[in-house]
C-alpha cells in the first residue's frame, strides 16, 4: 500500500505543473459533451430497454412500477457516465499518456532506458479490448444489483481491473522489455490492482470523476516507472537504437 500512496503523492506533486492540467481537462470535456449529446436523443430508448430487462422487469412484475422506473433512469444515467468515463480513459490512454510518459520520464526517471516498443496500435488495441471486457462484465452484473452491496462492489472491482489493464501496460510498453513487464506484472499484481481500486473510488465522484482517467495515467506512470527502476536496481541504463534492436533480437 505504501507504493500506491507514493505513486498518488507523486501524481499530486506533478499536478503543480500548470501545463499538465489541459491534458486532464481535454479528454473529460470531449467525452462528456459527446455522451450528453447522445443521451439527449437516446436516453428514452435506453430506459425502455432497461425496464424490459432484469432486474427492472422483475421489480415491475412485483407491482413496484415506480421503483423499476426509478432504477431504469438511474441505470441509464449510470450507463451514460460509465461510457463517458470509458471514452475519457481511451482518449487518455491512447493520446494523453504518451505525452505524459515522455515528460515525466525525462524529468523524474531519466536513468531509465527505452528498451520496449512504442506502438500506437498496441496501445489502442489494449484500450479497446479492456473497454469491451469491462462493458460485457458490467452488463452481466446487472441482475446482481438486487443483492445488497454487490451493486456497489462489483462496478468498483470491474473499474479497478479496467484501470490496471488499460494503463499499466501502456506505461511500461516504451521502457520495459517483455521480460521486465512480465516480472513487474507478477510481483506487483496486487499493488497495481489496489491503485486501480483507489482510482475507481475517485472516479465515482460525480462529474469530477471524469478527470480520473488522466490522473490514472499519471499515477500508473509514476508507479510503473518506479517499479522498473527498482527492478533494474537503480542502474543507469542508456542505450542507442542499434543496441535496442540487438537486445530485442
Amino acid at each position: 500500500m505504501a507504493k500506491v500512496i507514493q505513486a498518488l503523492m507523486r501524481s499530486i506533486a506533478s499536478l503543480a505543473r500548470p501545463g499538465l492540467w489541459r491534458y486532464l481537462l481535454a479528454p473529460a470535456c470531449c467525452s462528456l459533451l459527446l455522451w450528453l449529446a447522445l443521451a439527449a436523443f437516446g436516453l428514452g430508448e435506453m430506459v425502455a430497454w432497461l425496464l424490459a430487462s432484469p432486474p427492472m422487469s422483475w421489480v415491475a412484475g412485483w407491482g413496484l412500477d415506480w421503483l423499476a422506473t426509478f432504477m431504469a433512469y438511474l441505470g441509464a444515467w449510470m450507463v451514460v457516465f460509465a461510457l463517458a468515463y470509458l471514452t475519457t480513459a481511451m482518449i487518455a490512454a491512447v493520446f494523453v499518456l504518451p505525452w505524459l510518459l515522455a515528460k515525466v520520464a525525462a524529468r523524474e526517471y531519466p536513468e531509465l532506458g527505452v528498451l520496449g516498443k512504442d506502438s500506437f496500435v498496441a496501445a489502442a488495441w489494449n484500450s479497446v479490448a479492456a473497454t469491451g471486457v469491462f462493458i460485457a462484465g458490467w452488463l452481466a452484473s446487472l441482475p446482481l444489483w438486487l443483492i445488497p452491496g454487490l451493486g456497489l462492489i462489483l462496478p468498483l472491482l470491474l473499474l479497478a481491473w479496467f484501470n490496471r489493464k488499460t494503463f499499466a501496460f501502456d506505461c511500461l510498453a516504451v521502457h520495459a522489455t517483455e521480460a521486465e513487464w512480465r516480472e513487474i506484472r507478477r510481483t506487483h499484481a496486487a499493488p497495481l490492482f489496489m491503485l486501480g481500486l483507489v482510482l475507481a473510488l475517485l472516479a465515482h465522484v460525480p462529474v469530477l470523476g471524469l478527470l480520473v482517467p488522466a490522473l490514472s495515467a499519471l499515477a500508473y506512470i509514476h508507479y510503473c516507472l518506479e517499479a522498473l527502476r527498482q527492478l533494474r536496481g537503480g542502474a543507469l541504463v542508456s542505450v542507442t537504437q542499434n543496441e535496442i534492436r540487438e537486445i530485442r533480437e
